[in-house]
């Protein structure tokens, strides 16, 4: 199978088509390059705000990015640079003082329907809009706010809040959206026309009522002003650790310790993990622990369940035209299944997540063995994922009487703001360590699961060592690990012979994998998929900027890998606090136990209509095993 294409800036061609003039400097150009383009390779600045190029999206919507054109032949225009071909011959101005005048009188226009409510901004001190009104040289508007309609603000979904109010209508969170998780989901959409246009809900009349949106939080990322914005529950963090009656159990996903830094000016996955942890039990924190360890216990489950599946398969002689299975971990990947392919259900692994796991220990097996009431415990989960303040809340990971093993989840930026408002710095607190090996030792196979390919990747290290207990263990395998949309591997396991893999991440990619599985078609035993792009390091609540999916995804990749060598346990199976859960407690696992608490069922949520007509823009688009288009 031919990769997917997965969300990149867009490179340069290399390839010279002639020279363009720049504010007097003579520059040469590349084959189809726009006058942007071209500019920011030379280091001259223009100031944009619609414009976001990981994404390719130049829709000229804002017009900020004005420039003066001189053609050869005597034409002068003033055009949008993002989105106007740079041709040889060309004299571009920047800096006249028409254009000037006309990107300030833009900016008036985008202010005159803006709620300039800024204390209450969740991008309150860190807003593209006003750092673009600085660029112009904005002073002030007569036209602020003058027809600014009543927007309500959408709380209405489980993770994600919208305030119609501060929206410009970039078309930013359009674009990531059909980008990002494809047709099939495209839950943002642009209603109505003119002045009255604004971001809508597709087949809903708020948020909450989607049928298709899974939650990802990528719009939030791109969003360049506080219209879309993730729930904050900074507050609600707070009271719990202010309250001397409850105990509040601290767990720090493996993603978070190399993505926060950005938050606090430190280098693109710099580890910052004693760091965290000294700012948590700072703010009062009783017990900070690591998902990785409960990375650790998935494995465990979803391995053995695998293994079940595999020799059954084997049994049956079905090996060669496998029943699929896909992974569990993402609750973003789940939703889209609910949601958007239901009929996958029944090839999805029934092993929780690292948080769910993690909570539900927490609340069973942790205060048996501290002596803690059981009752007085609040797990308080960080995560990279917007998509897992919607996981806690599922009824059907819920316990009798309705209560949540998860009681509050903070994506990165929320913690970042929650640190800030004490005025506490990552960048100069000293490291402390997590408070015990209890629920906190883990593998560097819990550490990978941060990065697209490593839940795959920690599944086959476990796997391979026990179908292959002759061999020396293997410990990484490179074929599921890197940038690829859609990665394969094949790997021998002892007597069920050769396995074959695959790794997707964004949900755009797995439309295609989906359709093979259906037409029968499929040649996977197993597959991962992270709904965001390069797995939960690029998750919608990891710090936002404009290289996002550039140099800062590469970066805190290349340290969660970094972190997994230098690992003393490469492998969840040899885990002894892993060992010492199933010893203590579990048994076994795949037990009754283990099933009762680390495992759970799904339902269907799907909108038969809106699910029939994404499918019709799914084959208008063409959407390949070549790549996505349109």
């Amino acid at each position: 199978m031919t990769d997917q294409n997965t969300m990149t800036a867009p490179e340069e061609t290399g390839a010279e088509a002639g020279r363009a003039e720049i504010d007097g400097v003579s520059i040469p150009i590349e084959e189809n390059e726009t006058i942007l383009q071209a500019a920011r390779r030379a280091g001259i600045f223009i100031p944009t705000l619609c414009e976001f190029a990981a994404l390719n999206h130049t829709p000229g919507t804002c017009r900020v990015c004005l420039v003066a054109v001189a053609r050869e032949g005597g034409d002068h225009d003033v055009v949008t640079s993002c989105d106007t071909r740079i041709l040889p011959g060309m004299k571009i101005e920047t800096r006249t003082a028409e254009v000037r005048r006309r990107r300030r009188l833009q900016m008036e226009l985008l202010f005159a329907d803006h709620d300039e409510k800024c204390s209450s901004c969740a991008r309150h001190g860190d807003c593209e809009l006003q750092r673009t009104a600085l660029n112009v040289g904005l002073e002030g508007s007569s036209l602020s706010g003058r027809w600014l309609a009543k927007r309500p603000v959408d709380a209405t979904a489980p993770a994600m809040r919208f305030d119609g109010g501060k929206c410009i209508r970039c078309l930013r969170c359009i674009e990531v959206c059909r980008r990002v998780q494809g047709p099939e989901v495209a839950a943002l959409t642009l209603e109505s026309v003119g002045t009255g246009s604004r971001v809508g809900f597709r087949g809903a009349k708020n948020w909450g009522g989607s049928d298709v949106c899974i939650q990802c939080g990528q719009c939030a990322l791109v969003c360049p002003t506080g219209a879309i914005s993730v729930r904050d529950d900074c507050c609600t963090a707070l009271d719990l650790l202010d309250d001397p009656k409850l105990v509040t159990v601290w767990q720090i996903a493996p993603a978070v310790r190399v993505a926060i830094a950005e938050e606090f000016g430190l280098p693109p996955g710099t580890n910052v993990e004693g760091r965290v942890v000294a700012a948590l039990k700072r703010l009062g924190a009783d017990y900070v622990m690591d998902t990785r360890w409960s990375a650790d216990v998935t494995i465990m489950e979803e391995g053995t369940e695998m293994l079940a599946n595999l020799e059954r398969a084997k049994a049956q002689g079905t090996m060669e035209r496998p029943f699929t299975y896909f992974t569990s971990c993402c609750p973003g990947w789940v939703n889209y299944v609910e949601k958007v392919a239901p009929d996958m259900i029944p090839h999805l692994s029934t092993t929780r997540s690292p948080q769910a796991i993690f909570s539900a220990v927490a609340k069973t097996w942790l205060p048996k063995v501290l002596g803690i009431d059981a009752k007085s415990i609040r797990v308080v989960s960080v995560m990279p994922c917007t998509a897992k303040k919607d996981e806690a809340a599922r009824k059907l990971l819920a316990r009798e009487g309705g209560a949540r093993d998860t009681d509050l989840v903070l994506t990165v930026r929320e913690l970042a703001r929650l640190v800030k408002r004490f005025g506490l710095d990552l960048k100069t607190l000293p490291e402390m360590p997590f408070d015990t090996p209890l629920m906190t030792e883990a593998s560097g196979a819990g550490q990978i699961f941060a990065s697209s390919g490593g839940v795959m990747e920690a599944a086959l290290r476990t796997m391979s060592a026990l179908k292959n207990p002759g061999e020396a263990p293997r410990i990484e395998f490179d074929a599921v690990r890197g940038p690829k949309g859609v990665k394969e591997a094949v790997v021998h396991l002892g007597d069920l012979g050769d396995v074959r893999v695959a790794v997707v991440h964004e949900c755009a990619n797995v439309a295609h994998v989906i359709e093979l599985v259906r037409r029968g078609e499929a040649p996977w035993h197993f597959v991962e998929v992270m709904a965001c792009p390069n797995g939960c390091i690029g998750g919608g609540g990891t710090p936002r900027g404009r290289d996002v999916w550039g140099t800062n995804l590469a970066a805190r990749q290349k340290t969660v890998y970094a972190i997994d060598r230098k690992m003393p346990v490469r492998a969840a199976h040899e885990n002894p606090e892993v060992q010492r859960l199933y010893a203590d407690f579990l048994g076994a696992p795949g037990s009754h136990l283990a099933h009762e608490l680390l495992h759970c069922t799904y339902e269907a949520r799907e909108h038969h209509h809106e699910k029939n007509t994404a499918r019709k823009i799914l084959h208008l688009v063409n959407l390949s095993p070549e790549g996505r288009q349109g």
